[in-house]
């Protein structure tokens, strides 16, 4: 735990919760990180590796993200360390329980994240009154389903275009990690001219060099199966992903995958990153060094949370559309001009757009 302090800065984290039930192997983690722009929104994942520094570290994203695409909230993570491949029932019984567990932190509004889909938002809703990224049927904007984040992506890859010797027309793509992020983006660059050729998720990866079938690949990973297994393109090693030839590697899937043991292997010109702090802070300037752009998570990939916020303040899935492409464009562009402008990093420049909208937003708060 006293490790974790180290990342404790002056704008959070606000709140640590340790939640533990051993009589029903429950164990979790809330970081509740700033509020100073409103109550915080932060997704809710289930993995069996999760820790809680990662949690610090993904709830500091949900704040910068959040402030970076102009929205009324505060960022927040939880993680449940537990295999999201679990059975149903037990999955809603963990869920359920951990709900109740955070029922009283008012200044948290949970939403779907990786091992969670929509139906656990709508467990937690009815234990705690509230959740974005509901079912339809209980008057949510099914974020996942309708591939908000995905096609936030591929708006972000459409503005890198000015930056960068990449044109999605004809581009060839690899996805890291071909999940509700993953696919979305897939379909929504594939609508735009790209040419996906390599796909992997957490048991394997497939590669054709003609372009993968996005529409047949998306229906045989959602029949329950790996891609590898996918007939439409060559099997290869999971994380040989990151070495295929290509021109947008967009890593959708678990933190820190792109570090200095692999960052010289990719041959992408552009990076979009679709998971959150999906490149280890140290290779940033490595990818920069070799001349490849990254487009920073809590810019890229903020079309999931966008939709959220438009499903909290009771807008509809048409305007939340609207909303993702607006903010996404304005704030992918103004990244990457004070990049080019300072000739700084594009994380650094994104940090300094969000980090100086919450400390104004701090500044009318008494904490």
């Amino acid at each position: 735990m006293n490790d974790l302090f180290q990342f404790a800065d002056d704008l959070g984290p606000r709140q640590i919760i340790t939640i533990y039930q051993p009589r029903l192997n429950l164990r979790a983690f809330l970081v509740v990180d700033n509020i100073a722009t409103g109550p915080a929104v932060g997704g809710c994942r289930m993995a069996a590796d999760a820790t809680l520094e990662e949690c610090f570290r993904l709830a500091r994203t949900m704040t910068f993200k959040n402030a970076a695409a102009g929205l009324p909230h505060g960022g927040a993570k939880s993680v449940i360390i537990a295999d999201p491949k679990m059975a149903a029932d037990a999955k809603q019984t963990l869920v359920r329980a951990f709900a109740q567990a955070i029922r009283d932190v008012r200044d948290y509004i949970p939403g779907p994240d990786m091992g969670l889909s929509e139906s656990a938002m709508g467990w937690i809703y009815d234990e705690t009154g509230r959740a974005v990224g509901l079912p339809r049927e209980l008057g949510g904007i099914p974020l996942d389903e309708i591939g908000a984040t995905g096609f936030g992506i591929a708006i972000a890859a459409e503005v890198a275009q000015d930056f960068c010797a990449v044109r999605i027309k004809g581009a060839r793509v690899a996805i890291q990690g071909y999940g509700a992020v993953g696919r979305h983006a897939a379909r929504c660059l594939a609508e735009r001219g790209a040419i996906l050729v390599a796909a992997s998720d957490s048991a394997g990866a497939v590669m054709n060099s003609d372009g993968l079938d996005v529409a047949a690949l998306t229906k045989f990973k959602l029949g329950g199966a790996t891609v590898a297994e996918f007939s439409g393109g060559k099997r290869i090693e999971r994380d040989a992903i990151f070495g295929v030839d290509c021109d947008i590697l967009i890593p959708a899937a678990r933190p820190d995958v792109i570090n200095r043991g692999n960052v010289n292997s990719i041959r992408a010109r552009l990076i979009v990153e679709g998971a959150n702090i999906p490149i280890a802070t140290d290779a940033d300037a490595l990818l920069a060094a070799r001349g490849i752009l990254s487009i920073p998570d809590f810019i890229a990939n903020a079309g999931g949370v966008i939709c959220a916020a438009v499903e909290y303040h009771g807008g509809t899935q048409t305007s939340a559309f609207q909303t993702i492409e607006e903010k996404i464009r304005d704030n992918t562009r103004a990244v990457l001009e004070t990049m080019r402008r300072r000739k700084i990093l594009p994380r650094a420049a994104a940090f300094e757009l969000a980090r100086e909208r919450v400390v104004t937003a701090m500044r009318y708060r008494r904490f």
